[in-house]
């Protein structure tokens, strides 16, 4: 059985939830990567703020980066266990309508899954028939 914990990308950075938007996109930018979970000062899982929160919710609405926090633009929270399979990833992004997944082990963020994860991983058929479920409605 291949699980979540077995496609992660291992070690996700977090964001501080009192911590601005400007700090979330260069952290973005430097990290290579396109969303950052959200951690609270108890280091317990928070939120998700996407790249696109940023510049769809946040800069084309007129406000400042520099004076918004993470907790004012993190985005609806869905997880999966680390020992959860892979089928079960794959039916919470679908359902959810989305491309990145915080995995948790013992109350604590230890990875991330995203559609790069999916494409390196699962065979052309599985990742066709996820994309064609996520992308369906999107």
């Amino acid at each position: 059985m291949t699980t979540a914990r077995d496609i992660m990308h291992p070690g996700a950075t977090c964001i501080g939830i009192d911590q601005n938007l400007q700090e979330a996109a260069r952290m973005m930018r430097d990290l290579e990567v396109g969303a950052l979970p959200i951690c609270g000062n108890d280091n317990q899982l928070k939120g998700i703020i996407t790249d696109r929160d940023i510049v769809i919710t946040c800069c084309a609405e007129g406000r400042d980066p520099a004076s918004v926090t993470a907790r004012d633009f993190r985005s609806r929270l869905y997880w999966i266990d680390a020992g959860a399979d892979v089928s079960e990833v794959l039916r919470t992004m679908e359902q959810h309508q989305v491309r990145r997944l915080p995995v948790i082990e013992n109350q604590q963020l230890v990875g991330m899954i995203s559609e790069a994860e999916i494409a390196r991983n699962l065979s052309k058929d599985q990742i066709a028939e996820f994309t064609g479920r996520v992308y369906a409605t999107a």
